[in-house]
Protein backbone atom coordinates (compact mmCIF):
# COMPACT_ATOMS: atom_id res chain seq x y z
CA UNK A 1 0.00 0.00 0.00
CA UNK A 2 1.36 3.42 -0.90
CA UNK A 3 0.17 7.00 -1.13
CA UNK A 4 -0.53 6.42 -4.83
CA UNK A 5 -3.02 3.66 -3.96
CA UNK A 6 -6.64 4.55 -3.24
CA UNK A 7 -6.47 2.59 0.03
CA UNK A 8 -3.32 4.43 1.03
CA UNK A 9 -5.03 7.77 0.49
CA UNK A 10 -8.04 6.66 2.54
CA UNK A 11 -5.82 5.48 5.39
CA UNK A 12 -3.88 8.75 5.35
CA UNK A 13 -7.13 10.73 5.46
CA UNK A 14 -8.38 8.68 8.40
CA UNK A 15 -5.24 9.06 10.49
CA UNK A 16 -4.96 12.74 9.56
CA UNK A 17 -8.48 13.29 10.85
CA UNK A 18 -7.67 11.58 14.17
CA UNK A 19 -4.45 13.55 14.59
CA UNK A 20 -6.07 16.89 13.81
CA UNK A 21 -9.18 16.29 15.91
CA UNK A 22 -7.32 15.30 19.09
CA UNK A 23 -7.82 17.83 21.85
CA UNK A 24 -6.89 17.84 25.50
CA UNK A 25 -9.91 17.09 27.68
CA UNK A 26 -9.22 18.08 31.28
CA UNK A 27 -10.45 15.81 34.09
CA UNK A 28 -13.11 18.35 35.09
CA UNK A 29 -14.64 17.89 31.63
CA UNK A 30 -14.75 14.08 31.90
CA UNK A 31 -17.76 12.05 33.00
CA UNK A 32 -16.45 10.59 36.27
CA UNK A 33 -19.49 8.31 36.60
CA UNK A 34 -18.95 6.57 33.25
CA UNK A 35 -16.38 3.80 33.51
CA UNK A 36 -13.82 3.08 30.82
CA UNK A 37 -13.80 -0.66 30.02
CA UNK A 38 -10.61 -2.36 31.16
CA UNK A 39 -10.18 -4.06 27.80
CA UNK A 40 -10.21 -0.65 26.10
CA UNK A 41 -7.48 0.64 28.42
CA UNK A 42 -5.38 -2.41 27.62
CA UNK A 43 -5.87 -1.81 23.90
CA UNK A 44 -4.81 1.84 24.18
CA UNK A 45 -1.69 0.92 26.12
CA UNK A 46 -0.87 -1.86 23.67
CA UNK A 47 -0.92 0.75 20.90
CA UNK A 48 1.44 2.81 23.02
CA UNK A 49 3.98 -0.01 23.03
CA UNK A 50 4.27 0.16 19.26
CA UNK A 51 6.05 3.50 19.44
CA UNK A 52 9.57 3.72 17.99
CA UNK A 53 12.25 2.73 20.50
CA UNK A 54 16.01 2.74 19.94
CA UNK A 55 17.44 -0.71 20.48
CA UNK A 56 13.94 -2.01 21.29
CA UNK A 57 14.48 -1.06 24.92
CA UNK A 58 10.73 -0.29 25.28
CA UNK A 59 11.44 2.06 28.20
CA UNK A 60 7.81 2.72 29.16
CA UNK A 61 6.15 1.59 32.38
CA UNK A 62 2.47 2.35 32.86
CA UNK A 63 0.99 2.52 36.38
CA UNK A 64 -2.79 2.39 35.93
CA UNK A 65 -5.08 3.75 38.66
CA UNK A 66 -8.80 3.04 38.49
CA UNK A 67 -11.62 2.74 41.00
CA UNK A 68 -10.59 3.17 44.62
CA UNK A 69 -6.90 3.23 43.68
CA UNK A 70 -7.40 6.76 42.38
CA UNK A 71 -8.11 7.87 45.96
CA UNK A 72 -4.66 6.69 47.03
CA UNK A 73 -3.12 8.76 44.24
CA UNK A 74 -5.31 11.76 45.11
CA UNK A 75 -4.16 11.55 48.72
CA UNK A 76 -0.49 11.00 47.99
CA UNK A 77 0.14 13.73 45.42
CA UNK A 78 -0.79 16.76 47.58
CA UNK A 79 1.15 15.33 50.52
CA UNK A 80 4.25 14.79 48.40
CA UNK A 81 3.87 18.25 46.85
CA UNK A 82 3.90 19.86 50.31
CA UNK A 83 6.82 17.68 51.36
CA UNK A 84 9.10 18.58 48.42
CA UNK A 85 8.08 22.22 47.91
CA UNK A 86 9.45 25.07 50.03
CA UNK A 87 6.58 26.38 52.22
CA UNK A 88 6.73 29.84 50.67
CA UNK A 89 6.25 28.32 47.20
CA UNK A 90 3.30 26.05 47.95
CA UNK A 91 0.29 27.10 45.89
CA UNK A 92 -3.20 26.27 47.05
CA UNK A 93 -4.55 25.92 43.51
CA UNK A 94 -1.93 23.28 42.71
CA UNK A 95 -2.74 21.41 45.91
CA UNK A 96 -6.41 21.35 44.97
CA UNK A 97 -5.77 20.10 41.42
CA UNK A 98 -3.37 17.39 42.56
CA UNK A 99 -5.99 16.14 44.98
CA UNK A 100 -9.07 16.52 42.77
CA UNK A 101 -8.01 15.51 39.27
CA UNK A 102 -7.39 11.80 40.01
CA UNK A 103 -10.96 11.55 41.33
CA UNK A 104 -12.50 13.29 38.31
CA UNK A 105 -11.07 11.00 35.63
CA UNK A 106 -12.09 7.31 35.57
CA UNK A 107 -8.53 6.28 34.63
CA UNK A 108 -5.18 7.81 35.55
CA UNK A 109 -1.94 6.45 34.15
CA UNK A 110 1.38 7.42 35.70
CA UNK A 111 3.89 7.16 32.85
CA UNK A 112 7.44 6.27 33.77
CA UNK A 113 10.59 6.19 31.65
CA UNK A 114 12.77 3.27 32.70
CA UNK A 115 16.43 3.58 31.80
CA UNK A 116 17.18 0.35 29.95
CA UNK A 117 19.72 1.38 27.35
CA UNK A 118 22.76 1.42 29.61
CA UNK A 119 25.51 3.71 28.35
CA UNK A 120 24.77 2.95 24.70
CA UNK A 121 21.43 4.75 24.43
CA UNK A 122 21.10 8.32 25.76
CA UNK A 123 18.35 8.74 28.34
CA UNK A 124 16.89 11.56 26.24
CA UNK A 125 16.09 9.00 23.54
CA UNK A 126 14.27 6.87 26.11
CA UNK A 127 12.20 9.90 27.15
CA UNK A 128 11.42 10.64 23.51
CA UNK A 129 10.28 7.05 23.00
CA UNK A 130 7.85 7.31 25.92
CA UNK A 131 6.54 10.62 24.56
CA UNK A 132 5.83 8.83 21.26
CA UNK A 133 4.09 6.04 23.18
CA UNK A 134 1.88 8.57 24.94
CA UNK A 135 0.97 10.18 21.64
CA UNK A 136 -0.05 6.75 20.36
CA UNK A 137 -2.25 6.27 23.42
CA UNK A 138 -3.88 9.69 23.12
CA UNK A 139 -4.56 9.33 19.41
CA UNK A 140 -6.05 5.89 20.04
CA UNK A 141 -8.21 7.39 22.79
CA UNK A 142 -9.45 10.04 20.38
CA UNK A 143 -10.32 7.39 17.80
CA UNK A 144 -12.32 5.53 20.48
CA UNK A 145 -14.21 8.68 21.50
CA UNK A 146 -12.33 9.10 24.77
CA UNK A 147 -10.85 12.31 26.10
CA UNK A 148 -7.26 12.44 27.32
CA UNK A 149 -5.11 14.91 29.20
CA UNK A 150 -1.35 14.67 29.73
CA UNK A 151 -0.30 16.50 32.90
CA UNK A 152 3.32 16.81 34.04
CA UNK A 153 3.50 18.70 37.35
CA UNK A 154 7.11 19.13 38.57
CA UNK A 155 6.38 17.05 41.66
CA UNK A 156 6.48 13.93 39.46
CA UNK A 157 10.23 14.32 39.13
CA UNK A 158 10.81 14.12 42.88
CA UNK A 159 12.56 11.25 44.62
CA UNK A 160 9.49 10.85 46.84
CA UNK A 161 7.23 10.10 43.88
CA UNK A 162 9.89 7.74 42.52
CA UNK A 163 9.89 5.85 45.81
CA UNK A 164 6.09 5.82 45.96
CA UNK A 165 5.88 4.30 42.47
CA UNK A 166 8.79 1.93 43.05
CA UNK A 167 10.95 3.43 40.29
CA UNK A 168 14.63 2.75 39.80
CA UNK A 169 17.10 5.48 40.71
CA UNK A 170 17.61 6.48 37.08
CA UNK A 171 13.94 6.29 36.06
CA UNK A 172 11.65 9.29 35.62
CA UNK A 173 7.88 9.79 35.82
CA UNK A 174 7.10 12.09 32.89
CA UNK A 175 3.39 12.54 33.33
CA UNK A 176 -0.06 11.59 34.50
CA UNK A 177 -2.32 10.65 31.62
CA UNK A 178 -6.01 11.16 32.47
CA UNK A 179 -8.54 9.18 30.41
CA UNK A 180 -12.32 9.44 30.41
CA UNK A 181 -15.43 10.01 28.33
CA UNK A 182 -16.12 13.70 27.67
CA UNK A 183 -19.21 15.01 29.44
CA UNK A 184 -22.38 15.03 27.38
CA UNK A 185 -22.81 18.19 25.37
CA UNK A 186 -19.17 19.19 25.65
CA UNK A 187 -17.81 20.67 22.44
CA UNK A 188 -14.22 21.37 21.50
CA UNK A 189 -13.17 24.21 19.28
CA UNK A 190 -10.77 23.63 16.44
CA UNK A 191 -7.55 25.28 17.55
CA UNK A 192 -5.72 26.44 14.42
CA UNK A 193 -2.07 25.74 13.83
CA UNK A 194 0.28 28.12 12.06
CA UNK A 195 0.89 27.21 8.42
CA UNK A 196 3.38 24.36 8.13
CA UNK A 197 5.25 26.44 5.56
CA UNK A 198 6.35 28.70 8.43
CA UNK A 199 7.91 25.75 10.26
CA UNK A 200 9.76 23.95 7.48
CA UNK A 201 13.16 24.55 5.94
CA UNK A 202 13.22 22.44 2.79
CA UNK A 203 16.69 21.43 1.59
CA UNK A 204 17.02 20.10 -1.94
CA UNK A 205 19.70 19.58 -4.51
CA UNK A 206 20.31 22.57 -6.79
CA UNK A 207 18.81 22.13 -10.24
Amino acid sequence: MSFSDANGTIMLDLISNVIRSRRSVKPADMDEARAVPEELVWRLLENGTWAPTHGLTEPWRFHVFTGAARARLAEALPQIYKEVTPPAEVREDKLVKLGQNPLLAPVVVACVVEKRGGEKIPFLEEVEAVACALQNVMLSATAAGLGSFWSSPPVLGSAVVALWLGQGEEDLCVGLLYLGWPKAGRTTAMVPRKPVTEKVVWHTEPS
